[in-house]
């Protein structure tokens, strides 16, 4: 059945919160997702992403099986070819203009107090625009919008407090963030955990992390996680006490009151990987002589 010819229920998938859980369950890899971890990748509160996943349960869509207390969905097998239909034939054009609206309204609910609703859709869209356009990332563009968006705003909130009631703040700054400064933050969050906050970005960004980078670090036992490639941002300097760049020249604007490092490293890409090796060495003694060098939180 082609998709004019879905029934009233696969109209559902029309809403574009509703056609991203049902994208990021599909393509996970064992075709299953819980609420908890939906609503994470999304950035929407989890009773939100619990109303739309019933509705889709309850129109026969995704099917629901509990293990515990944990609760699984996956996608109905009578309906997934349906389902594969409908979701290519949607646009990230014709979905860009509701998923934007949604992030904006979470988004001002939790900032409320801090910033007007007014500011949250400006930044919403901004970082929308420059990760599709600078960094060019396609894969989860909506959630990876509203995190980024999430970043940038606290980074703007933090600007405003004293410095001595706040964590150090540490910024990365590489080229393509994509090799030295997702290593570089890696490494200082595994050692330092909560008593440093760290940040990355790139330059001129690249639209994923290098597996290879990925593969070094697990070496050690430092997980990247979700981390992605992200355009450098003024408010995410303004909010660093200690800015360290690798190798992108004079892209870094400075402010007084910040201790600016430059660290002279190797760029990973295309490098064999005991290179790669080599630079991830080199980060983390890097990292652990900067570490006794942040003050710590009081």
């Amino acid at each position: 059945m082609g998709i004019a010819g879905s029934t009233n229920e696969l109209r559902l998938l029309a809403d574009p919160t509703r056609s991203r859980i049902v994208s990021l369950i599909r393509d996970s890899p064992d075709g299953r997702r819980m609420v908890g971890s939906l609503a994470t990748d999304l950035n929407l509160r989890q009773p939100t992403v619990s109303h739309h996943v019933k509705a889709l349960f309850d129109e026969g869509l995704l099917e629901r099986r509990p293990e515990g207390r944990s609760v699984w969905y996956s996608i109905a097998p009578d309906q997934a070819d349906r389902i594969s239909e409908v979701l290519q034939g949607t646009s990230d054009t014709e979905m860009t203009d509701g998923v934007l609206e949604r992030i904006s309204l979470d988004l001002a609910t939790r900032f409320a107090g801090t910033f007007a609703a007014e500011t949250v859709e400006r930044f919403v869209r901004e970082s929308h625009a420059l990760l599709s356009e600078k960094s060019r990332i396609t894969r989860h563009l909506p959630s990876l919008t509203s995190r980024f968006a999430v970043d940038r705003l606290t980074a703007l909130a933090t600007e405003g407090m004293p410095r001595l009631d706040r964590t150090p703040e540490v910024l990365f700054v590489c080229v393509q963030n994509a090799g030295r400064s997702q290593m570089a933050a890696g490494i200082l969050r595994h050692l330092a955990g909560d008593r440093v906050h760290v940040r990355t970005a790139g330059s001129a960004p690249a639209n994923a992390v290098r597996s290879v980078v990925v593969s070094v670090l697990d070496e050690i036992g430092v997980p990247v996680g979700g981390e992605y490639p992200k355009p450098l941002t003024d408010e995410v300097v303004r909010a660093a006490d200690v800015v360290i760049t690798m190798g992108c020249g004079d892209a870094c604007p400075v402010y007084p009151g910040r201790l600016y490092l430059d660290w002279d490293l190797e760029d990973p890409v295309g490098l064999p990987l005991a290179r790669v090796r080599a630079i991830r060495d080199d980060i983390e003694a890097r990292v652990r002589d900067l570490i006794p060098n942040l003050k710590a939180n009081p």
